[in-house]
């Protein structure tokens, strides 16, 4: 099968063609792919809330089903992310170190529904989730922008109960949470829900405190999502060796199954592939945007998704969900979107189609691969669990390029993204 997308011209069937192209062949293989997916948010909630019935339906399908974009391993927030309407927890009960007022009723309003029409439509369905803030009570200062964790041995232990009392909760609801990431870009103050984390706290934490919280609850502890190394000043605080390189010489070590990278973050892949080969890696948030919805845009998150593999991802999941056209994130940034609602209209973006390409034909199980040739810096590949190559391509140029795999040459149409499965 041949499927090209063009700007003009979606999801189109696609044919060899008989001149002879640049050679590529498959190579090695490396790690397991564990799967593909988006972050469900209260935005994206209202987003779909404002199509009918039946395009509502039309667009969780796409997103969900299996013969078509089949995301299996999506993100959701622990309280508020800054896709949130408003900022809130499960707990902002001054000093309930028992947590006896926890609370997750705020979801079941948007949040659970949207995740569990996901669910519903995805039997293979894994998710993972992080918090942007924890209770304001648990901070040095009571605001859920800027501002560290309060790092008293009483908080440390009532966050570790706040996060076992998340994952029992969502487990109830029928949510198949395999992984907890302790924190959203620790590595940065943001003006949105954030709470800023050295790599030596998030150790402590995890070793001392949500490692044991966690160990009978079905749940793997993820270290992340990290968002460095960051460039300027913050280059020296967010360094690969003061994340993920100093909590694995820690008791946290025994309980880190994995990391989280995005943004910033990808620049730690080569170092921690490195190190530690046999530690799952993945990326947790695609680069936003600006809420244009650009093919440029799209070409460049190609460019992400093929680093993210090239150096040890098992998974690519996308931002945000579904936007209403042109409305801002809570806090005041404009970003891209798979689906993009305007009014009671909506339109799957250029880069729906680009994760189409990849989370369509790719199976959970299924091996990344490396390419070789004199184009292979364009491709991802990956052999499925059945024996069946895919190969995701694209051409930036503006003009065509032919390249040839295992004896048959295909025209690849400009600035295009391509895949073709062997």
């Amino acid at each position: 099968m041949f499927i090209s997308t063009t700007q003009n011209a979606k999801w189109k069937t696609a044919e060899p063609c008989d001149c002879k192209g640049i050679e590529l062949s498959f190579g090695d293989e490396a790690q397991t792919v564990r799967g593909f997916g988006t972050c469900f948010s209260e935005l994206s909630a209202l987003a779909l809330n404002d199509l009918s019935e039946g395009d509502k339906r039309a667009c969780l399908d796409e997103l969900f089903d299996s013969d078509k974009c089949n995301f299996n391993y999506c993100r959701t927030p622990i309280g508020a992310s800054d896709f949130a309407t408003s900022f809130y927890s499960y707990n902002e009960t001054e000093g309930d170190y028992e947590m006896k007022n926890f609370s997750i009723e705020r979801d079941e309003k948007l949040l659970l529904p949207l995740i569990l029409e996901g669910v519903k439509r995805q039997k293979d369905m894994q998710m993972f989730a992080s918090p942007w803030c924890p209770p304001l009570w648990l901070k040095t200062h009571r605001a859920y922008s800027y501002g560290v964790f309060n790092r008293t041995e009483e908080n440390l232990r009532a966050y570790a109960l706040y996060f076992k009392k998340y994952v029992q909760a969502y487990h109830e609801k029928g949510v198949p949470l395999v992984h907890i990431h302790p924190q959203n870009e620790p590595c940065s103050n943001q003006v949105f829900p954030s709470c800023v984390w050295k790599g030596s706290e998030l150790a402590e934490f995890i070793g001392g405190y949500l490692g044991p919280a966690l160990e009978n609850e079905n749940v793997d502890i993820f270290f992340g999502t990290i968002n460095g190394p960051e460039g300027g000043d913050r280059l020296w605080w967010t360094r690969y060796c003061d994340y993920l390189g100093h909590a694995m010489l820690t008791d946290a070590k025994k309980y880190i199954k994995g990391v989280g990278y995005q943004w910033a973050g990808k620049f730690a892949l080569p170092q921690t592939r490195d190190d530690y080969p046999n530690l799952e890696l993945i990326q947790t948030e695609s680069e936003c945007g600006d809420g244009k919805n650009t093919w440029d845009q799209m070409m460049m998150i190609y460019g992400l998704v093929r680093h993210y593999f090239r150096f040890g991802a098992s998974a690519y999941v996308y931002w945000n969900l579904a936007l209403k056209k042109g409305q801002p994130s809570t806090w005041g940034w404009h970003q891209n979107s798979l689906i993009s609602v305007d009014g009671d209209k909506y339109e799957l973006t250029p880069e729906f189609y680009l994760m189409k390409h990849l989370s369509h034909f790719v199976k959970r199980g299924a091996k990344y691969v490396l390419m070789k040739g004199e184009y292979s810096s364009h491709c991802t590949a990956f052999k499925n669990p059945d024996g069946t190559y895919v190969l995701v391509v694209d051409n930036p140029h503006e003009f065509d390029v032919v390249i040839t795999v295992k004896g048959k040459s295909y025209k690849l149409l400009p600035r295009s993204i391509n895949t073709i499965t062997f």
